[in-house]
């Protein structure tokens, strides 16, 4: 007796040509697996520091003020953003709409969320590579915030944050014009 095998991308391919009986939208992982078109815009280069020389006890997640941050993009080439920041110790997660996709709005709203936060609230932020986190000197010359920046594609040392973004896109999709998403909306998501 023998038992069939069915590779996963055998069983995306029966959804994606409508041979089973599952919308794509209605995976708990939709679209992940799914390639990304290349890079048009060129490469930011960081000089900033490597997460490597963050202190050890930030992964330990015992003390508040450590935070994973990252943009969620409406897929459209452009208009506005919005900038996820997630407390590593306590899951604290704050979805903040940014005017534009570019370096200037996300650092306005890392500098907004300290200074809400008080001097004590946030004391570093892990980021990735992106463009929009080039101003990473004026928020550390500004505020007392340590940036760190992940290795490049390695989300996984910024896990927490990727996988509440991750559950954000399934109540806005990508394509999704962010501008139409109202502040009750970002509220109730959040």
């Amino acid at each position: 007796m023998s038992k069939s095998k069915f590779c996963f991308k055998s069983i995306y391919n029966w959804i994606d040509n409508n041979l089973l009986d599952i919308q794509l939208e209605n995976l708990l992982d939709k679209g992940i697996r799914r390639r990304r078109a290349a890079e048009t815009r060129g490469k930011a280069t960081q000089q900033g520091k490597s997460i490597e020389v963050r202190p050890k006890d930030v992964n330990k997640q015992l003390v508040f003020s450590h935070f994973e941050g990252d943009t969620v993009l409406s897929g459209k080439t452009k208009g506005q953003a919005l900038g996820t920041f997630l407390e590593r110790m306590s899951r604290l997660y704050i979805v903040t709409r940014l005017s534009d996709r570019n370096s200037a709005a996300m650092t306005e709203a890392i500098l907004n969320l300290a200074e809400k936060l008080g001097t004590k609230g946030m004391k570093s932020i892990a980021v990735d590579h992106g463009k929009e986190f080039s101003g990473y000197k004026q928020v550390e010359e500004q505020s007392d915030i340590d940036v760190y920046f992940a290795h490049a594609y390695a989300p996984h040392e910024r896990g927490a944050n990727e996988n509440r973004n991750r559950a954000l896109r399934r109540f806005i999709p990508k394509g999704c014009p962010i501008e139409e998403v109202s502040d009750e909306e970002l509220m109730r998501i959040n």
